[in-house]
């Protein structure tokens, strides 16, 4: 008897105004090599102001890379209704902004409206929030948002792994939200314990 056919999984990624969207960027290149995951992805307008400074670009760079990049203001696309099947959202990355209207439920947009939707949904929702220092304010946002159910996933270099480049640093972030995601990549090294010193 033949296996059933691998069923694809729809992920959803946007992008907020915050610096590192090259973390959006390359979750969606690493999300394009894996044949069983339909990306969606969503920018909001700060995104896309973020997008066109830090690495020069536009829509028609993100076009190739996604099933359908979802116009933000579109509050009647797919990903705002809880019957459109999702199995993820990644906000990468996350600004204060974006997640103060998360954790208060502000659905003002298709971003904040398909986290929404994640939480009620009980789906996975990974917050790439991008800030520092913070102030009571964002900590507060970040204890609702887990309260919630979402995880906060801010991109903290693990420099452990010996990076050797930016590339490495921000390969190493996104692996992190993969694995939170269940999906395969070879992107990052793992840890494997500490090698034993030479006598």
């Amino acid at each position: 008897m033949n296996p059933p056919p691998t069923e694809t999984r729809r992920l959803l990624v946007a992008i907020t105004g915050a610096s590192g969207a090259v973390y959006g960027l390359r979750l969606l290149q690493a999300l394009q090599t894996v044949s069983d995951v339909e990306t969606h992805a969503v920018v909001s307008d700060a995104g896309w102001q973020t997008l066109r400074h830090e690495l020069h670009a536009d829509p028609q760079t993100l076009r190739p890379l996604v099933h359908t990049l979802h116009d933000a203001a579109d509050i009647g696309a797919g990903p705002a209704s809880g019957s459109f099947r999702c199995g993820g959202m990644v906000v990468a990355p996350c600004s204060m902004r974006t997640l103060a209207a998360i954790a208060h439920g502000l659905s003002d947009n298709l971003v904040t409206r398909a986290a929404d939707v994640m939480l009620k949904e009980r789906r996975r929702l990974v917050l790439m929030a991008r800030e520092t220092p913070l102030h009571l304010g964002h900590l507060r946002n970040m204890t609702a948002v887990t309260e919630m159910g979402a995880i906060v996933c801010p991109p903290v270099p693990a420099f452990y792994l010996r990076p050797q480049s930016v590339d490495d640093i921000v390969n190493a972030s996104v692996a992190r939200v993969l694995d939170l995601l269940d999906v395969p990549h070879t992107l990052s090294e793992r840890w494997a314990g500490l090698e034993a010193e030479p006598a």
